[in-house]
């Protein structure tokens, strides 16, 4: 899959994940890898962009087997964020879709 259009999707899907539950990083680089492949070196970068624009926040949690762990949890703009990239989601799909279906 094309790096660029994967970066582009990780933002909704990263919200999507948190909308659930709280995740520390490695553990929401596992659930991504479930359905695309990615790295650390991408998700981290997403993770902080989002934190600085107020869609997630971080707490520590110390943990029994290990260091402690930065957890990320969505904010009320985060939520509201992820609503408004999904409906934007929807349409640009829909249209591609209509766009495709004129093809081979």
């Amino acid at each position: 899959m094309d790096i660029q259009l994967k970066k582009g999707a990780l933002e909704i899907c990263v919200l999507s994940i948190l909308s659930e539950k709280d995740y520390y990083g490695y553990e929401l680089i596992n659930e991504l890898i479930k359905y695309i492949s990615v790295s650390e070196a991408t998700v981290y970068p997403i993770l902080k962009r989002l934190k600085l624009n107020n869609y997630l926040e971080n707490y520590l949690v110390e943990s029994n087997y290990g260091p402690t762990r930065k957890y990320y949890r969505i904010t009320e703009d985060g939520i509201s964020r992820l609503k408004e990239l999904i409906k934007e989601w929807n349409e640009l799909n829909k249209n591609i879709n209509l766009i495709l279906k004129r093809g081979v």
